[in-house]
């Protein structure tokens, strides 16, 4: 094996254990060897990725297929680039195009056209994202990520009973999947088996906290500190519902909030207790709100996929939270709902 082939191999290789720092060491290494070389970009705008640096992940990518026009992996790493957590739909569509005129078996006709769904979906073009969603090859595929991301498709698009036989496949299969179980429990909550639904979610929490957090992630004192920022910079018309609020910061949402009903994979958790019982209460100024505002470390990391979109990520969901919470008017009749709409 040469010195390049090598160093790419030992790249990878640390690249899959989470090791961004030491993958990027051996790519820039590989770049000193060979700097026209597709493969050694990829490696780079893998670990760049890997590390929370997108931009930098995208100019690799973009290098590596200006290189090699033709390079699927390529393309394909950079379009899931391109929707997280750049959220550029427009463009990860078109990569998606691309790469499909290089792809040769079901699985990568697949991965093209389940990505360009997911552009699709994050879009807003749902009917758009039908149509590619059908022309999908049957299979069977070997690894149940395809079952998964088909009934994962379904369920986005609002179809629940398409989506179910896929989820369930996927769930089944690879138990550790944490994704799958997650999207098994909406599926059981949509056909109102809400035990089913409680024990996949408490599945979901248990495999998320046994995930080790991105290599990118802040320590919980710098994490608390952005909090702290996010929170004095919040839309000064919602500002006043979270000002004075005891914030608690947590990795995930405990087991027993799961079992109530909160989603295990929810950002933020704001809750108005009865102001009774809490020291102070007596002097409270009338009209002033008290509030408490529970930050889920690790679920923002995850939404956020990047350090450079933590704070806005954060800063999205707490906002989200206050006008769900304080502004928006319950429905008649309805029993209260916890968005499950997170997804690594």
């Amino acid at each position: 094996m040469d010195q390049l082939s090598a160093t790419l191999d030992r790249g990878w290789d640390l690249a899959q254990r989470g090791d961004a720092q030491g993958a990027l060491a051996c790519g820039r290494r590989a770049l000193e060897i060979d700097p026209q070389s597709p493969e050694v970009h990829n490696l780079l705008g893998y670990s760049a990725a890997l590390a929370g640096e997108a931009e930098d992940a995208l100019e690799h990518y973009r290098q590596a297929i200006a290189l090699d026009e033709s390079y699927f992996e390529a393309m394909l790493n950079c379009a899931e680039l391109l929707m997280h957590p750049l959220g550029d739909w427009d463009e990860a569509s078109q990569m998606c195009d691309e790469a499909l005129d290089y792809a040769e078996t079901n699985e990568e006709i697949a991965d093209c056209l389940l990505l360009k769904v997911d552009a699709l979906l994050g879009k807003g073009t749902s009917e758009e994202a039908k149509k590619v969603l059908v022309r999908i090859p049957d299979g069977p595929f070997e690894s149940p990520t395809y079952a998964f991301m088909i009934g994962r498709a379904h369920y986005e698009l609002g179809d629940v009973d398409a989506a179910r036989p896929f989820i369930e496949d996927a769930a089944t299969r690879d138990p550790h999947y944490a994704d799958a179980h997650y999207y098994l429990g909406l599926v059981r909550e949509e056909a109102g088996d809400v035990r089913g639904a409680i024990e996949a979610f408490l599945r979901v929490r248990l495999l998320d906290q046994g995930r080790p957090a991105p290599p990118w992630a802040p320590s919980p004192d710098l994490f608390g500190g952005a909090v702290k920022r996010v929170i004095q910079n919040v839309d000064a018309l919602l500002a006043r519902y979270v000002r004075e609020a005891e914030v608690y910061v947590v990795d995930l949402p405990g087991a027993e909030l799961v079992v109530d009903g909160i989603d295990p994979r929810a950002l933020v958790v704001l809750e108005t207790p009865p102001a009774e019982g809490r020291p102070g209460h007596e002097s409270a100024e009338p009209g002033s709100v008290y509030a408490r505002l529970f930050v889920y470390q690790r679920n923002v990391e995850r939404a956020a996929g990047s350090s450079e979109y933590l704070e806005d990520e954060l800063r999205h969901a707490i906002e989200r939270e206050i006008s769900h919470v304080f502004l928006e008017p319950p429905l008649q009749g309805a029993t209260p709902t916890t968005d499950k709409s997170q997804l690594n």
